[in-house]
């Protein structure tokens, strides 16, 4: 069965628009969990410092 090339090429992009898709949404997860995890660190440095302010002060109480 012969078909037109323009359906190849159809067919082609599809397949290259869903890999593309895959590719795009891998990166996007991975920025999205590097942001998670430095937001994170941030916060635990925060509480990790409020728990040394609140030792001081019980402990020149």
């Amino acid at each position: 069965m012969v078909l037109p090339i323009w359906i190849y090429f159809v067919i082609a992009g599809i397949i290259f628009s869903g890999l593309m898709a895959l590719k795009s949404g891998k990166e996007e997860r991975e920025l999205e969990e590097a942001w998670i995890e430095k937001e994170g660190n941030i916060y635990l440095e925060r509480m990790e410092k409020e728990r040394e302010e609140r030792d001081k002060y019980k402990q020149t109480v």
